[in-house]
């Protein structure tokens, strides 16, 4: 099966979520929690991560990940993970318990689509404090992907991680895993980079991405995903690609914004008030737009195939 064909095999099984200009809605993805080693790329931004989803739950978004949420290719087990960031883990239980949380599967937490691994080391955590086992995410469903419908026009919008585009990201996730875990790991010490690693091989962004695009271009749908880091937000008169970016950006994190019939890409960062104390904040990266905007666009008819690959103007340098 082609990558095209794996993206809309997703798109025809997935559930479908209605919503209005009334929802609030976060998406963010690559978040990469880890163990808190030296390894652990969330650690640094944390802060930043908290700040922002304690923002939008006091405001009343749904909050969607997009795959990667945990980084469990460097890491073999959840209870090396939930313990360091069981603030962050708390606060995300929040969302679920009142019906605000959505967790997609991407290819560096693909355990998560094994019934079994969500039982036993997802369902439940062991509360160092209370010296005993508490619920967490109890009987919680992890999706390949999402479907949105914005009831106002019909759209419809498919979540995936994106590492559909990719044979050796989902159907050798397991061989680049094992290469991860036991080799690359060990050579980020040094400052060597995995050169297989999508987040860090432009050329390996740009593949993805002409994938992706083509699929928009030829389903006529939009299309949010992450898995490059890279953010992407479109004009209205290009293919529909949009990409959250991550929130292992050094020094920020982003995410897109779905509220009011709009989309805006947005990114947290630490800023500095005129006397000189510092503060998290947002900031608009790209948008607002109005989804209404982003539909009759025929995307294949103004790109041919040739050209849908290398698309710079649909990228967002400014995180």
């Amino acid at each position: 099966m082609g990558s095209l064909e794996r993206i809309s095999k997703v798109f025809q099984s997935a559930e479908e979520i209605p919503f209005d200009d009334s929802s609030k809605i976060i998406l963010m993805s690559d978040v990469h929690r880890g163990d808190g080693s030296w390894a652990d790329d969330f650690s640094r931004n944390e802060n930043l991560y908290f700040a922002a989803l304690t923002h939008y739950f006091n405001e009343k978004f749904t909050y969607i990940e997009l795959g990667d949420g945990d980084e469990l290719w460097k890491y073999k087990k959840m209870s090396d993970i939930l313990p360091v960031h069981k603030d962050t883990f708390l606060l995300l239980q929040k969302f679920y318990d009142d019906g605000r949380l959505y967790f997609l599967f991407g290819n560096h937490d693909m355990v998560k689509s094994n019934d079994k691994f969500l039982k036993n080391c997802f369902s439940r955590f062991y509360d160092d404090l209370d010296k005993k086992s508490a619920a967490l995410f109890e009987n919680i469903k992890i999706h390949e992907g999402l479907v949105l419908r914005y009831k106002a026009t019909g759209q419809k919008i498919l979540l995936i991680h994106g590492h559909q585009a990719s044979i050796m990201d989902y159907t050798f996730w397991g061989v680049r895993r094992f290469l991860v875990r036991y080799f690359w790991k060990n050579l980020e010490l040094f400052g060597l980079n995995d050169p297989t690693s999508t987040a860090k091989n432009y050329r390996k962004k740009d593949s993805i991405e002409k994938t992706l695009t083509e699929w928009v271009a030829r389903e006529k749908h939009m299309l949010i995903a992450g898995h490059t880091h890279r953010p992407m937000y479109p004009d209205v008169d290009k293919p529909h690609y949009f990409n959250d970016g991550s929130c292992i950006h050094p020094h920020s994190i982003t995410g897109i914004e779905i509220t009011g019939g709009n989309i805006t890409l947005v990114k947290w960062n630490v800023k500095t008030r005129d006397d000189g104390t510092l503060f998290i904040g947002r900031e608009v990266l790209a948008g607002p737009r109005a989804l209404k905007e982003f539909t009759g666009v025929d995307t294949a008819a103004l790109f041919p195939k040739s050209f849908l690959g290398n698309c710079p103007y649909l990228m967002c340098h400014c995180y």
